[in-house]
């Protein structure tokens, strides 16, 4: 049967296409969501330019018909679903609990067509609201979070695998430097710039290290890599495996994912740093980070720019000081302690996301730390500012979100993993060993 599709203002904000992504069911829109939406209209943050885009949506539509009485979702298609902006006659009345409340006109319409449709057609309320979920179940009607763009995280694509095979095929894969996935008996589908971790079944320590190469096919050996960048040293494989697609040119988007202390934003300035400074392979380092949430104005702040972005900022200066402040004369003559001089040179640029909007990127090695507290649309507006030989790298941690408007499952960075995974131009590691210090691996492990 087709569906009755009841969204909640936060679905809307979240992403303004949603209401397409329903296929030939009908959508409602309550009128109290729509004026919640209004109160959006003039914030300059991204959940502001979403409420403008539903309003620009919405008043495209409204040309096809009677937004009251319902109009196709899609021109010419006969099994099209329709959307309704309800305004609310004839609804059941709520305890006085819920009143003049959004969440108690949707309850109060999600009863009234339960009761006008009898079960011809199912009713479901779409939140993100948990405790509204809640609140429906009470009343007996049935609701769900938005799963469209939602990942499994419980099988979030890692980057990396281990196969177990003879010593024979050890042998040929260093003996040929490539075979093919039937060679190794993998039977599953390899995604492109898959890592594999290929050991002897009988001697665990005889291992190969792997690439899925998408243009052959096959799995060729991984050639070697420098593994002093800039002082650092990877210090498990997955450290080995990240500092090698971060360092492959060829490889334009990279995203590092892991919990605290793994490495994932030391490698990625690190790598940055090496390409810049001593390769000249881009023009500059730009390392970014959303000063949550994103689009938030630094007026408010005490000081120059440089004053007001040093409380978000201090985690890349941290890094950049560990990096300057190592036993390496050479660059220290070059650069000084400080990661200052990098900047006075023009080599070294660390940003806010929040004007990042209209700007193009070329010829840049570009990090956006802490990218799990990113939605996928403000993902994709990040990924779309790359220019002409601009490589971007994405860390963070898909457990450690602040965003109240997403989780684990539905943020940008998990977004970006599963979609670009079979992409030539992408690669990912998940990072799982804490390698900060032993307390802090310690800490992350049991609390």
């Amino acid at each position: 049967m087709k569906k009755i599709f009841i969204l909640d203002t936060n679905i809307l904000l979240n992403g303004p296409n949603s209401i397409f992504k329903f296929d030939d069911n009908d959508v409602v829109i309550p009128i109290s969501v729509i004026e919640e939406i209004d109160h959006f209209k003039k914030d300059q943050t991204e959940t502001g330019r979403n409420a403008r885009e539903v309003s620009r949506i919405l008043d495209k539509l409204r040309k096809r018909g009677t937004l009251s009485q319902g109009i196709p979702l899609f021109e010419n298609q006969k099994e099209s679903g329709h959307l309704f902006v309800y305004l609310g006659q004839d609804m059941d009345i709520l305890p006085e609990l819920l009143e003049n409340s959004t969440d108690n006109h949707i309850l109060a319409i999600g009863l009234t067509l339960q009761k006008k449709f009898k079960g011809k057609r199912k009713v479901i309320i779409i939140t993100k609201d948990s405790n509204l979920r809640i609140k429906s179940d009470a009343f007996g009607i049935e609701s769900e979070d938005f799963e469209a763009d939602k990942v499994d995280i419980s099988h979030l694509y890692t980057g990396v695998r281990q196969l177990k095979v003879p010593a024979s095929v050890v042998h040929d894969l260093y003996k040929k430097g490539a075979l093919s996935p039937e060679e190794l008996a993998f039977t599953d589908q390899a995604a492109a710039n898959e890592f594999f971790i290929i050991e002897n079944d009988k001697e665990p320590n005889q291992q190969a290290y792997g690439i899925y190469d998408f243009d052959s096919k096959r799995i060729r050996v991984l050639e070697p890599r420098a593994d002093n960048v800039w002082g650092i040293h990877p210090r498990n494989v997955e450290q080995k495996f990240g500092l090698w697609a971060l360092l492959d040119d060829r490889i334009k988007l990279v995203t590092l994912s892991g919990g605290a202390g793994t490495g994932k934003t030391l490698l990625a300035i690190a790598a940055g740093l090496l390409k810049t400074t001593d390769e000249d392979v881009y023009e500059k380092l730009l390392v970014a980070r959303p000063i949550f949430a994103m689009g938030n104005d630094l007026g408010f702040l005490p000081g120059d720019l440089d004053e007001k972005l040093n409380p978000w900022m201090q985690p890349i200066y941290d890094s950049l000081d560990f990096l300057l402040g190592g036993n390496m004369p050479v660059r220290q003559k070059r650069f000084g302690k400080s990661y200052q001089e990098l900047m006075n040179q023009g080599l070294l640029a660390i940003e806010p996301l929040t004007y990042i909007r209209g700007r193009s990127l070329p010829n840049a090695f570009f990090i956006v730390d802490e990218s799990q507290n990113l939605t996928p649309h403000e993902i994709k507006t990040i990924l779309t500012r790359a220019g002409e030989g601009t490589k971007i790298v994405l860390t963070g941690d898909p457990f450690q979100i602040d965003n109240p408007y997403i989780d684990s499952t539905n943020n940008g960075l998990t977004y970006v993993i599963e979609r670009f995974k079979h992409s030539k131009l992408a690669a990912h590691v998940n990072l799982r060993q804490g390698e900060r210090s032993e307390l802090a691996t310690l800490a992350a492990q049991l609390l």
